[in-house]
């Protein structure tokens, strides 16, 4: 077997290096090209929310000097707790995982019939105190556990606390005390002792009671001598409130929202009723006209040696899994707003990056495709739950990842599943799998882990080898005779549509679409999005070969945050989103795309330009105004996760709205879920007149 030929994964893409030739099925290495995955950074000054467009739960986020270190929830995966570090909050990379291992008893290794999923580490909160990193993180039916680094490289020490605090988070105070706040709805405030296991004696109590509109996921903070908790608050919609108050003592003023309602447009998908933690699979559809229940609603904020305030916070984003936003803080009144001003509580989609000392061109956390062929998995793998290290290699076969089958009765109770993090708004994950080693009762293939879940793979029964496509949603499986010993699996998944198709190919060249499309689904029994999963079990109770992959690659043909290049230079026409009524003024319906820089834009019709003037604070007028473009004739060109185009106003921060009767208005506080929004445009390159 060689080498070119085992390091490519289809004819269209290959692995990655000069030695790849004409070998790979006639792809030559000049045509090769480098894999691309979701950047937040646009590469003109400017960002596109979100971070990440994968998994990223109850984030936690602070500053060290000139950098920033960025933590949070994984659950069952394993290793857990994630260190990311960047130098401009927008551009992260992995520096380690604060946790190789978890494992308290059989649940965390899916053994006797047990597991841990949606349970395992969660809710961490992030310090770093006299030369130290802390991280401190919630264990169910476990106390929390406390993790510290000298470097956010690691090693890190792990010591079992002797208490549990829900959804904690800890402030080294500058008079030497420690101070832990921590619950779900009656938040509750105690002091950490000298050895930050426990707490003491005495200083216990109640912050706000079960009433207050303030509920868990806390963040605490002081700032310029006052004290402040930012939350979560899920009541009628979601949103995030903050607390404020001089002494810790109190007393505590308490501010309903800070920010509200922002979910960049993201319109809400299917759910598994009582969020999946029945027995049974039912599905509540999804309502695309929800609002407030995928919104901004738990985070925290961090300023920068240059003086900005940021804010950070996780939306829901359907079956992909809760993703993390960064937001602009605007104080006002002494609080911290998330929004500019004449919009708080709303984050633009796409803003200037933050001012930092060491600005980072655009990258991504990981790189997502993995050849197998260094010494250890790529840091972007995770198990599902604690895997049996002697049973799976990459040395055995050099170049190869080998899973030997261990028994399971389905795919949802299999060991040594590795998984990586479904990445949105559309991927495409393909691997190689190869058949010799595998024994009578073995599957191994390509999984979709989530509830329900789905696979596509190779069933081997004592009549020889199955390629097979399992939906558990539907209960439906597909199968068909293998003869080929090595097989292309494929998924591509669209989680703007929650959809993905099962493929498959014996050459690499050609796919055929294997099965109906399944459903992705947002479920809270795992409390992670969708993950990618290579797999191989026994079926029959009994340990079985070995199945060897070769290589994985995930494609993405949106990794930026605009699906259409700005039309700079072009004239456009443009109309409302979810109707044909066209946008005009003053009868002039073709406008030229004047570049303002950092992604913002002017709207020319002939001499004039469209201007947006504010009247109060809450209305503004929309007119052609003659003369150079200003700020109020300057918009912040973004588009929603769906493509549509919304236009902001850099003079009042709102956005241009396209009323049912033609009016155009500019009041517009931002992308609602609803397909017929006023604000949500579409535009069109004029016809040559």
């Amino acid at each position: 077997m060689s080498g070119e030929r085992r390091r490519c994964i289809d004819a269209s893409r290959c692995f990655a290096t000069l030695a790849l030739s004409l070998a790979c099925l006639g792809v030559s290495a000049a045509h090769a090209q480098t894999p691309r995955t979701w950047t937040a950074d646009n590469g003109n000054g400017t960002f596109t929310n979100p971070l990440f467009f994968d998994e990223f739960s109850d984030p936690d986020i602070i500053r060290v000097g000139n950098d920033f270190y960025l933590t949070g929830t994984t659950m069952h995966a394993m290793p857990g707790l994630p260190v990311l570090h960047s130098t401009d909050l927008v551009n992260w990379e992995l520096e380690s995982y604060a946790l190789d291992r978890l494992d308290l008893g059989p649940a965390f290794r899916l053994e006797d019939s047990k597991e841990i999923y949606g349970r395992g580490i969660w809710a961490p909160s992030f310090r770093y105190h006299g030369g130290t990193f802390h991280i401190f993180s919630n264990v169910n039916g476990q106390t929390t556990q406390h993790f510290t680094a000298t470097t956010p490289r690691g090693p890190w020490t792990r010591t079992p606390m002797k208490v549990s605090l829900h959804d904690l988070s800890v402030l080294f105070d500058d008079d030497g005390k420690v101070w832990v706040v921590w619950g779900y709805r009656d938040l509750h405030l105690a002091q950490l002792d000298a050895t930050l296991t426990d707490t003491v004696p005495g200083t216990t109590r109640p912050l706000f009671g079960k009433d207050a509109l303030i509920g868990e996921g806390s963040h605490l903070y002081k700032i310029d001598g006052k004290y402040y908790i930012t939350s979560a608050w899920y009541a009628g919609r979601m949103r995030m409130p903050a607390a404020r108050a001089d002494r810790m003592e109190g007393p505590w003023e308490i501010n309903p929202s800070i920010s509200a309602d922002e979910a960049f447009g993201l319109r809400q998908g299917a759910r598994l009723r009582n969020n999946g933690s029945s027995p049974d699979i039912v599905v509540n559809p999804g309502n695309p006209k929800a609002r407030g229940g995928m919104a901004m609603h738990q985070g925290g904020i961090v300023q920068t040696p240059a003086g900005e305030w940021w804010g950070w916070s996780m939306f829901e984003g359907n079956s992909v899994g809760r993703l993390t936003a960064l937001s602009p803080v605007t104080w006002k009144d002494g609080w911290p707003y998330f929004g500019l001003p004449g919009n708080l509580g709303r984050t633009p989609r796409v803003w200037v990056k933050p001012k930092t000392a060491r600005p980072s061109v655009a990258h991504a956390p990981y790189v997502r495709g993995d050849e197998f062929s260094g010494p250890a998995l790529a840091n972007v793998w995770q198990w599902n739950h604690a895997p049996d290290d002697t049973k799976w290699s990459l040395k055995e076969r050099p170049g190869f990842l080998r899973l030997h089958s261990l028994p399971a009765s389905d795919f949802w109770s299999a060991r040594n599943s590795l998984t990586q993090r479904a990445v949105g708004p559309q991927s495409t994950p393909t691997t190689v799998l190869e058949t010799a080693g595998m024994k009578p009762g073995d599957v191994a293939g390509l999984a979709l882990l989530n509830r329900p879940f789905a696979w596509i793979g190779v069933r081997r029964g004592d009549d020889g080898f199955w390629l097979e496509r399992f939906d558990q949603l539907t209960r439906d499986t597909v199968h068909a005779r293998l003869t080929a010993g090595r097989v292309w699996l494929r998924a591509e998944c669209d989680f703007l549509v929650e959809r993905c198709a099962f493929g498959y190919s014996t050459d690499g060249a050609r796919f055929t679409t294997f099965g109906a499309p399944v459903a992705t689904i947002f479920q809270l029994k795992t409390f992670q999005g969708v993950r990618y999963a290579l797999f191989h079990y026994n079926a029959r109770g009994a340990a079985g070969g070995y199945a060897d992959f070769d290589a994985m690659r995930v494609h993405e043909p949106s990794p930026r945050g605009l699906t259409r290049p700005i039309p700079v230079g072009r004239i456009i026409t443009l109309r409302a989103a979810g109707r044909d009524t066209p946008f005009a003024l003053d009868g002039q319906t073709r406008f030229t795309v004047v570049d303002r820089m950092l992604g913002r834009v002017a709207l020319r019709a002939g001499s004039r330009y469209v201007s947006v003037a504010p009247v109060t604070d809450t209305t503004s007028t929309v007119s052609l105004r003659t003369g150079p473009p200003r700020d109020g004739e300057t918009f912040q060109w973004m588009e929603t996760p769906y493509g549509d185009l919304i236009l902001m106003s850099l003079t009042t921060h709102r956005y241009l709205r396209l009323e049912v009767d033609g009016a155009v208005t500019g009041d517009g506080l931002g992308a609602e879920p609803d397909p017929a929004d006023p604000v949500l445009l579409r535009w069109v390159l004029a016809a040559a007149r």
